[in-house]
């Protein structure tokens, strides 16, 4: 990846999963930030059965097997926009199951337990998962961004072996030193946390400044 601040041509291209936790709201925002930011080409975009069961039930918004059309509408873009390349979570012979295929890496955002312990295991059943264990072994970065209290043991251990893999865990969990004074203030919070990990450029509203703070 390039150093930070540098100043990269519209050419990124990345995996993106929203599996069933609870957090779509933050899938839906880190989609938008990544159209934004102009340096994304192609996001793959997978989701599992029970994120847009979550999907309905945290938005409104009906996402089972989508046309192209209806996420863009989704996610506030052109109907034309060819950004999202959607794939079915069955499609096992999808590009982002092959390493061959370069891509940047890959998010998962919200990461259930579920899915976080598949890839854990090595023993995937699905696009994400394979997806997933190809950006591992490929040495790409994998974000995963797990929404779940408390967390057991399993959950634990398994975040822990897929750190030790090269995964990145950032679970959602916002910061408050910018007084935020919304939840969609708290919710960028995060997000612009998860595209840090791309180095995708993005507000720095919420970045922490160094600065003294006044009694």
């Amino acid at each position: 990846m390039p150093a930070s601040g540098t100043v990269r041509e519209r050419d990124m291209e990345l995996t993106f999963a929203i599996t069933g936790a609870s957090g779509t709201v933050y899938a839906r925002r880190t989609l938008q930030l990544l159209a934004d930011s102009g340096v994304v080409e192609t996001i793959n975009l997978i989701m599992s059965g029970t994120a847009a069961t979550v999907a309905q039930v945290e938005m409104g918004v009906n996402l089972r097997n989508p046309a192209l059309h209806e996420i863009n509408d989704w996610l506030g873009l052109e109907p034309e926009s060819r950004l999202i390349r959607y794939w079915r979570l069955d499609n096992l012979a999808a590009k982002p199951s092959s390493g061959s295929y370069k891509q940047a890496g890959m998010m998962i955002v919200p990461c259930s337990m579920g899915t976080l312990g598949a890839i854990a295991s090595g023993a995937g059943t699905n696009l994400i998962h394979r997806a997933a264990d190809v950006t591992l072994k490929e040495g790409r970065p994998l974000v995963l961004v797990p929404r779940e209290t408390p967390y057991n043991s399993i959950h634990l251990e398994n975040m822990l072996r897929l750190s030790h893999a090269g995964a990145r865990i950032l679970p959602a969990s916002p910061g408050f030193y910018h007084r935020p004074t919304s939840i969609e203030e708290l919710v960028d919070h995060l997000c612009f946390r998860i595209l840090d990990q791309f180095d995708i450029p993005h507000s720095k509203r919420t970045q922490w400044t160094g600065e003294e703070v006044e009694g």
